[in-house]
């Protein structure tokens, strides 16, 4: 199974940054279909998400996130368009792209 681990470094501090992971979860419910569970902590959260194929977790601390996403043998073969897409909307959502 092809894995994908992307970080992002940001300047938002751990608020903004929850606002934004949470903008990042229903855009991944809406758009994706995925079932997304947010397990907060007093420094960082963990959003885990999972549907047919794929699977994963993004941490969200106040300076960095970090995805790791697991594709299923049927997404394998567009696991580098998929991390683009992902690259792409994690940059719009931190100001960045």
């Amino acid at each position: 199974m092809p894995e994908l681990h992307i970080r992002r470094e940001h300047r938002l501090g751990l608020k903004a940054a929850r606002a934004a992971a949470h903008r990042w979860t229903q855009e991944a419910e809406r758009e994706w279909g995925m079932q997304c569970r947010t397990e907060p902590g007093s420094r960082e959260d963990q959003i885990h998400f999972e549907r047919s194929g794929v699977s994963g977790c993004l941490t969200v601390g106040g300076e960095r996130f970090d995805l790791q996403v697991k594709l299923g043998f049927m997404l394998g073969p567009l696991a580098g368009r998929i991390e683009a897409q992902i690259r792409q909307s994690l940059d719009e959502l931190l100001g960045q792209g």
